[in-house]
């Protein structure tokens, strides 16, 4: 099969959705698909992808969309239309991107059928903020493109049953997305997080204090705000433990997390660790006790299979769209977005070593045999062999 995939950039820094396509495309490429990356920045695109190396998806990179409204002028759409035409399939990216709705029009004008994955853009959360302006995008064409589509992907049943009200007339489908598991199999243990975090690094991770992790954006909607204020009760309640918490994010907020955590009295209690990637990130989840993420919304969110994947279970809450697929893993515990709550819930597992090893074992258990790369990879199979159904 050829499938085209579209996304203005492949920028990690953007957050899920570019890690998404990229193990799509990997994964598709590898099981024998014609796979092409259509970007306008292709920063974070393997090297041996842009070498042209065999077997693996190619990458072709065109100017930014040169009208405002970021959409592409004739020319520029002229020269995209070859590459609509060669596929079997294409596949959009993001349902606010305008140059979308361009490509869209364009596959309609020539047969070639269109999947638009949303990433959780249309969950309730997210059309609550900057509503207006999104209400208008889709009068202006989005809707249009959504209802045209041959398939809109969702990767869960509860971000379907969100979206769907804003293309009643549109087709949904539910597939999860791909989870590179290889990094798991074979877990490294905690002793690069403690060489990395430990006494002998930063001095974060001290010997015998439970860890609680937050790894993820520092994102006002990711609640690291609220996980500082269940520090500030479990300190209250007597519980010992260290929160850390990894990543990076918006400066102002950033900012505001470090004034709470001194005003609060937490400096001991709560560190940031700045960005951690690699086999020290799955260190690091190994190390943890609880991973807690108190987000007001996430579609699929990679942290919570990678988390599982390392036996440490997960409190979060049901602005993730997997909620329910997380809470039947048996290992994770799905709570209310309070600081109380968080302290309850987190409170609750560390004060319980053997609830902690069950859920662990379970929760790894659930994403080796529900999350395997190749199960998910014929999905999306399914799913492109359904939209070229409705196509030439």
């Amino acid at each position: 099969m050829k499938l085209l995939h579209y996304l203005t950039r492949f920028n990690l820094a953007d957050g899920g959705v570019v890690r998404a396509v990229l193990d799509m495309c990997a994964l598709l490429a590898s099981r024998g698909h014609e796979v092409e990356l259509l970007t306008c920045d292709d920063t974070d695109i393997p090297a041996a992808w842009k070498a042209g190396t065999a077997g693996a998806p190619s990458v072709r990179v065109i100017a930014p969309p040169a009208l405002p409204a970021a959409l592409y002028k004739r020319a520029q759409l002229d020269d995209i239309r070859p590459s609509i035409q060669r596929a079997d399939v294409v596949h959009l990216h993001a349902c606010w991107t305008s140059s979308n709705n361009q490509l869209a029009r364009m596959a309609r004008a020539m047969g070639t059928p269109y999947v638009l994955s949303v990433h959780g853009m249309l969950d309730d959360w997210c059309m609550a903020q900057k509503t207006p302006k999104k209400k208008v995008y889709l009068a202006l064409g989005g809707r249009r493109t959504l209802e045209e589509a041959a398939l809109v992907h969702c990767t869960a049943d509860a971000e379907l049953e969100q979206s769907r009200k804003w293309y009643p007339r549109g087709t949904g489908a539910v597939v999860p997305l791909i989870f590179d598991i290889e990094p798991y199999r074979t877990l490294p243990g905690p002793d690069l997080a403690d060489g990395a975090f430990g006494p002998a690094g930063t001095g974060d991770i001290e010997p015998g204090v439970p860890i609680v992790l937050f790894l993820s954006r520092i994102h006002f909607k990711k609640g690291v705000d609220v996980l500082v204020r269940a520090a500030g009760e479990l300190k209250k309640r007597g519980v010992r433990c260290r929160t850390l918490v990894a990543g990076t994010g918006e400066g102002e907020y950033e900012r505001e997390i470090r004034d709470l955590i001194e005003q609060s009295g937490l400096r001991d209690e709560v560190r940031l660790l700045g960005l951690v990637t690699g086999m020290k990130k799955v260190s690091l989840y190994e190390r943890a006790d609880v991973f807690a993420l108190p987000t007001s919304q996430e579609n699929f969110g990679f942290v919570f299979p990678e988390s599982l994947a390392c036996r440490t279970p997960v409190v979060t809450t049901r602005g993730v769209d997997i909620w329910s697929e997380l809470e039947s893993s048996g290992g994770a515990v799905i709570t209310e977005r309070t600081p109380d709550a968080f302290a309850h819930a987190v409170g609750g597992l560390l004060e319980d070593a053997d609830r902690r090893r069950v859920m662990g074992e379970r929760g790894r258990a659930w994403v080796l045999e529900h999350l395997d790369p190749q199960v998910i990879a014929a999905r999306f199979e399914d799913m492109y062999d359904r939209a070229r159904g409705t196509g030439r």
